[in-house]
């Protein structure tokens, strides 16, 4: 579909292009009378894919097609999902345009902080303009009013959410129809930063005073218990720690807790703000000097954050967290943020803390 080397990853397309796919498909059938075999839609940079049509259904006053979602070589959750969009004429509308509806597997917005008010389909702004700018088109070329109302729904979308950031989000019910330029490239950071850009809107908007970003699940774990913070005042910050401290800069709240492993807090101690391992790395020559200049054993010939903890104990978990605590303090400058820094061992100990 996408690319030419090989080597190169192949692309797909996000949840919103689909149903746009469908939505244009099923209008076809309820103004033209028959479903196309495929679809073509125009996405917001001007790219032109087209669609199969893996479900086909019709009824009185209405229609309902579907596309199956390649997201390329994405690790996507919602790759092979079904995205089905029913169609149906709102007669008595009187020119107010596309009404949209959550079916099976489609959340509802329930909190604020996100670009939709509270009770509304988790169907996100781009997506809707995307639909309703077919609807536009096909009404003019079907000779029809565009008042129509969209039901957008993906079987096991409950299912699925509940491995995505939906829950915290206050999205309840399902997925959310997402995507801004309708494609999904492999491997993005754009898509998890943006998930915790929503996250500190989310949690802004209901007031918390506290919030927090961790680099995993047991980091996650042990941070939420120390603090009873609620689950969306854990912000899914991964290695991703730049993304999170640039948007809390210009987005501030009251108070930041950072969590995560002796390894990765090492990095953003050293001044990294993507800890990924493909992408930083522990300087374990500076790690050693800072043992050392402190009286704590020379870890510099360690092969393993691991081993380097091991060897120094938990006064060099507690040298590295102050590190990193005038790290996070620098990114964080002009704010009055409160931050503090939580190291956790992989039992989910903890063996560090600086700040308040």
């Amino acid at each position: 579909m996408n690319g030419t080397a090989k080597s190169e990853l192949r692309r797909g397309w996000t949840t919103g292009a689909c149903a746009t796919a469908a939505t244009k498909a099923a209008l076809m059938a309820l103004w033209g009378g028959a479903f196309p075999d495929r679809v073509r839609i125009t996405l917001p940079r001007g790219e032109r894919p087209v669609f199969a049509l893996a479900h086909m259904q019709q009824g009185a006053g209405w229609a309902e097609a579907g596309i199956i979602k390649d997201a390329g070589d994405d690790p996507d959750v919602t790759h092979g999902a079904l995205i089905k969009a029913r169609v149906m004429a709102r007669g008595d509308a009187g020119g107010q345009g596309v009404l949209f509806r959550a079916g099976e597997g489609v959340g509802i917005v329930t909190m604020p902080g996100l670009p939709l008010p509270v009770g509304e389909p988790a169907i996100n702004p781009v997506p809707r303009q995307m639909m309703q700018q077919v609807v536009a088109e096909q009404a003019a070329r079907y000779g029809q009013v565009g008042d129509v109302e969209i039901t957008i729904s993906i079987p096991h979308g409950e299912e699925i959410a509940r491995k995505t950031w939906n829950p915290r989000l206050g999205i309840k019910g399902g997925l959310s129809v997402l995507g801004t330029t309708g494609i999904v490239r492999p491997f993005s950071c754009a898509a998890w930063i943006a998930s915790i850009h929503r996250g500190v809107d989310v949690a802004r908007a209901s007031g918390l005073t506290h919030v927090a970003g961790c680099t995993g699940a047991t980091s996650e774990r042990t941070v939420q218990a120390l603090y009873g913070l609620p689950d969306h005042a854990m912000l899914d910050m991964g290695d991703f720690a730049g993304g999170l401290l640039k948007y809390l800069r210009r987005h501030p709240v009251p108070r930041l807790t950072i969590g995560g492993g002796f390894a990765k807090i090492t990095k953003l101690a050293q001044g990294a703000v993507d800890l990924h391992s493909a992408r930083s790395q522990v300087d374990f020559v500076a790690l050693g000097k800072l043992a050392k200049d402190n009286g704590l054993p020379d870890v510099g010939d360690a092969n393993t954050a691991l081993e380097a903890l091991t060897v120094a104990g938990t006064p060099l978990a507690a040298l590295v967290a102050e590190r990193a605590l005038l790290r996070v303090r620098n990114l964080l400058q002009d704010t009055d943020i409160a931050a503090d820094i939580v190291i956790i061992d992989r039992q989910g100990n903890i063996v560090a803390r600086k700040g308040p």
